[in-house]
């Protein structure tokens, strides 16, 4: 099946702790950082997720913030660290490449963010995606 989703983090499920109706999988990625995604508990049942398994994590480009320094006080349980590789600037809109630990994360921010932040390939950067918005497929 392909897929419009441009993010996809290969990983291996560390946990998943299951709730009545949602679950919260954390997701180990290349060199220790961790993802964590809200998914229904049905979907943990159909797709077998348990410790072990392997996923990819799918995040839509619309649902990647950014920041250029630390970030506390916020409840979005995603923060990985990055750095840009690059930036193709439209008129209201930027995509800017983010290298995560081998992997390429595409956040679609306001053309205005990003002049204001002062991206350019090589800035160090913090992703920022909401559990809620992290899909998972078993790989």
């Amino acid at each position: 099946m392909s897929l419009s989703i441009r993010n996809q983090i290969p990983g291996t499920v560390l946990s998943v702790a299951e709730g009545a109706v949602m679950a919260v999988v954390k997701v180990e990625l290349a060199e220790g950082q961790e993802l964590t995604a809200a998914v229904t508990a049905d979907a943990v049942k159909e797709l077998g997720i348990a410790p072990g398994v392997r996923v990819r994590a799918l995040v839509k480009s619309t649902e990647v913030a950014l920041a250029t320094g630390a970030v506390s006080g916020l409840s979005i349980r995603n923060r990985l660290q990055g750095v840009v590789t690059g930036i193709a600037l439209g008129g209201a809109m930027a995509g800017v490449k983010v290298s995560v630990n081998g992997a390429e994360l595409t956040s679609a921010i306001t053309a205005d963010a990003a002049a204001e932040l002062e991206l350019a390939p090589g800035s160090q950067v913090v992703a920022l995606i909401k559990s809620t918005e992290v899909s998972l497929e078993v790989s």
